[in-house]
């Protein structure tokens, strides 16, 4: 078995849709970055490739090539799912937690969880995904932006 962690953070801007998991939420600003930039995408991704000793998004799917501009994270998401069997590995779980201070995200998580679960081709009671705030601390705290930690547990798969 193996253990991996991912972590990402993107800046909150205007005149961008915020898409966490996948999901749309309604909301004044969104997250600035190269792709949609879907935070919890990104460190579930991040989580699996360390896992699995793969590299990392960046690796995969570089910000200088021009092709992944404005990609759905959750269909990077599938690719990097689809890298996991031929390395020899299949995922057992993944739990995730979003930190963003606002807007509330309870209501989407169950959404979220379905979308990523999905994209993984594992069962929804393989995906934990939750959200907290930092009551005010910090980069998330104030609003500046939002992160996302990520751990996978994967399995050698039988040959």
């Amino acid at each position: 078995m193996r253990v991996g962690v991912g972590y990402d953070a993107h800046r909150l801007v205007a005149d961008r849709p915020l898409i966490l998991g996948g999901v749309r939420i309604p909301y004044h600003v969104g997250l600035e970055g190269f792709s949609d930039a879907d935070v919890l995408s990104h460190a579930v991704c991040d989580a699996l490739l360390g896992a699995a000793a793969l590299g990392d998004l960046g690796t995969h799917f570089p910000s200088s090539d021009e092709a992944w501009r404005g990609t759905c994270s959750l269909d990077l998401l599938r690719r990097v799912a689809a890298m996991l069997e031929p390395a020899g590995w299949r995922l057992l779980n993944l739990d995730a937690v979003i930190i963003a201070q606002a807007p509330k995200l309870a209501p989407y998580t169950a959404a979220m969880r379905r979308n990523v679960a999905e994209a993984l081709g594992v069962a929804l009671g393989q995906v934990g995904i939750k959200a907290t705030s930092t009551d005010g601390l910090g980069f998330t705290g104030s609003g500046e932006g939002m992160a996302a930690h990520a751990v996978a547990l994967l399995q050698a798969r039988e040959r």
